[in-house]
């Protein structure tokens, strides 16, 4: 429903109300491949309203704001009031979101000063991640389990005590088992293959832990929580330096700064494969998971599959560059999910 007036607005304000929360500690999930159902925006007949297959707090996007960045100038075109949250301005773009917070979600008394009435919508997507240098070498495993499940304690817990029942969680493919994903060509991330659980990160096994607590708060307290498991999503305003960019972007990067006939450094073989989202089919599956009537979780993805030897390739033939690889076999762990 889109309001008509401003003065019609102004009246239902307090009724028609959302609120995003970005990345806490900045940078996008580190996703793993796909293979399964996806939600898709262009070309699909609907959601499948039984199907077992979908920025940080509310909309303004961590992930620098990259994800809850382009849900506020969704929800804005469908006529919401919007509250964004993030631990800093989005570095791209100017919000549209209403009202723009910054602060830190691990803080139940800031949680509480944020979310400060009962919302229509609240949609999570606040974390603690980045890319495979981020995730999966270990030094920052404390803080990504504690920050990230930190805030998710505190959010739900001010929702329930402010009667918020309708709230979106995004996960991550990161929390489905690392004993099927050891075949490039055949990785298994079917709903249903989550357990017995076995991720091959902490910031895995903290995403299938705050699963859990959203669908325990949804048994026992009532609340509506929808549970979407991103994959790899890309797009406009994304992180594409730092050490928490994603593949495409941080492809994208390597070969816009290395001249033709350059080589640039690829974790792993380059076989590894990867599925790949754009952010407005990302948007389109998560508020049309938010406003159905499945609990999830779903995943969120593509269900094409590409070698990271394959997204090179695409990204230089753009370019108009002759680009070589350097294949850097460190570790199995996280390879080909980002470059440095």
């Amino acid at each position: 429903m889109r309001w008509r007036s401003v003065p019609a607005l102004k009246l239902l304000l307090s009724l028609r109300v959302a609120t995003c929360f970005a990345d806490v500690l900045l940078g996008p999930v580190n996703e793993m491949p796909y293979r399964g159902r996806s939600l898709r925006s262009a070309g699909d007949s609907g959601f499948p309203a039984r199907a077992a297959s979908g920025t940080q707090p509310g909309g303004a996007n961590a992930r620098k704001g990259f994800i809850g960045g382009h849900l506020v100038k969704r929800l804005k075109r469908e006529g919401f009031w919007v509250r964004g949250v993030d631990l800093k301005f989005n570095e791209f773009s100017e919000t549209e979101a209403d009202d723009f917070v910054i602060g830190d979600l691990r803080e139940q008394s800031f949680c509480r000063a944020v979310v400060d009435r009962r919302f229509d919508e609240v949609y999570q997507l606040a974390a603690d991640m980045g890319g495979a240098g981020y995730i999966f070498t270990g030094e920052h495993d404390a803080d990504v389990m504690h920050n990230s499940a930190t805030i998710n304690l505190n959010l739900l817990d001010v929702c329930y005590r402010r009667n918020t029942r309708n709230i979106f969680y995004s996960s991550s493919a990161c929390m489905y088992p690392a004993y099927n994903q050891e075949d490039p060509q055949n990785p298994k991330c079917s709903e249903d293959s989550a357990y017995p659980a076995a991720p091959d990160s902490e910031y895995g096994w903290e995403e299938l832990f705050s699963e859990r607590l959203y669908l325990a708060y949804n048994r026992n307290y009532g609340m509506q929580v929808r549970i979407g498991r991103y994959h790899n999503i890309f797009g406009p305003q994304g992180t594409w330096q730092g050490g928490r960019e994603k593949a495409p972007a941080a492809i994208c990067r390597k070969i816009a700064m290395a001249s033709s006939g350059d080589d640039i450094e690829v974790w792993g073989d380059g076989e590894q494969t990867r599925s790949f989202l754009y952010i407005d089919e990302c948007i389109e599956g998560t508020v049309r998971l938010l406003r159905s009537n499945f609990t999830g979780p779903v995943n969120i993805g593509s269900g094409e599959m590409v070698t990271i030897n394959q997204l090179v390739g695409l990204v230089a033939d753009i370019a108009g560059k002759r680009i070589g690889k350097k294949h850097i076999l460190r570790s199995s762990r996280g390879t080909g999910t980002e470059l440095r």
